[in-house]
C-alpha cells in the first residue's frame, strides 16, 4: 500500500491516502539546471546540460531526480531523453518511490511503457509499505496500468507490509465497480494467487462477499477461490 502523510501504523481495516508528492508550483519554480528543464519537458536543453557534464542523477529536497520530476509533471520526451542519456530509471525518491510507482499512480500508460523500455524494474519494491507498483495501480482501479505491469513480469502475489496482495488491495480499497472489478479479473486471469489471505486471515473471496460486490464474488469463485 502506497500512503501520503505519516509514517503511522495503520489497521488493516483502514487504507492509507497516496503518498506520492509531486513538485509543488514553488518547487518548479525554483529549480535550476536539468530539474527545470526537465520539468518544462525541455528535450533539447536536457541533452545540452548532459553534455557538458550536469549530473543526471542530482537531487531536490526530497530527494527527487530530473528523471523523477520529469515522470511527476508527465512530460514523456523528457523521461525518454534523459533515460537514452543514462539517468537511472531505478532511483527511490525521498518516499521511496521510483518512476514506474509512479507513473502507475497517476495511471499514465505511456510514461509507464516509457519507463518500462528506458530499464525500469516492475518488480522493484518500493515505499515504506514495501509494495509494488502493481499493487499500486490495483489500489486505484488501473487496470490498464495492471495489465501492462502484468505483461511486463510484475510479481503477482507480492503481499506488503499491510499483509496484502495487489487482489486484496483492488477489492479492500475499491469501491466493486467497474475498474476495481477489471482489475480483478487481470490479476486472476494473469495467474494471481485467489487463496492469499489478509493479515487477520479473510480470504480474497471473503472479504469481496463481506462488501457485497458480487461480479468479485463470481470471478473469484470461477477461479477456485475458498
Amino acid at each position: 500500500m502506497h500512503a501520503i502523510a505519516a509514517l503511522v501504523a495503520v489497521p488493516l481495516t483502514m487504507a492509507p491516502a497516496s503518498a506520492q508528492v509531486a513538485p509543488l508550483e514553488a518547487e518548479l519554480r525554483a529549480y535550476g539546471g536539468l530539474h527545470a528543464a526537465a520539468a518544462r519537458g525541455d528535450v533539447a536543453d536536457i541533452e545540452a546540460r548532459i553534455a557538458v557534464g550536469d549530473n543526471k542523477e542530482a537531487v531536490d529536497a526530497r530527494r527527487r531526480t530530473p528523471l523523477h520530476v520529469a515522470v511527476y509533471q508527465k512530460r514523456h520526451e523528457a523521461a525518454r531523453a534523459l533515460m537514452r542519456l543514462g539517468a537511472d530509471p531505478n532511483q527511490l525518491e525521498i518516499d521511496r518511490y521510483d518512476i514506474i510507482t509512479i507513473a502507475a499512480v497517476a495511471n499514465d500508460v505511456p510514461m509507464l511503457k516509457i519507463a518500462l523500455e528506458g530499464g525500469g524494474n516492475p518488480k522493484a519494491v518500493t515505499s515504506v509499505y514495501d509494495g509494488t507498483a502493481l499493487i499500486a495501480a490495483a489500489h486505484l482501479g488501473h487496470a490498464e496500468i495492471v495489465r501492462t505491469l502484468i505483461a511486463a513480469g510484475a510479481p503477482l502475489d507480492h503481499v506488503n507490509n499491510l499483509k496484502w496482495t495487489a487482489l486484496i488491495e483492488s477489492i479492500v480499497l475499491g469501491d466493486g465497480g467497474g475498474n476495481h472489478t477489471e482489475t480483478l479479473r487481470a490479476l486472476v486471469e494473469a495467474g494471481a494467487n485467489v487463496n492469499i489471505p489478509d493479515g487477520n486471515g479473510a480470504t480474497p473471496l471473503a472479504l469481496a462477499r463481506s462488501r457485497g460486490y458480487r461480479d468479485m464474488v463470481a470471478i473469484l469463485e470461477k477461479a477456485g477461490a475458498k
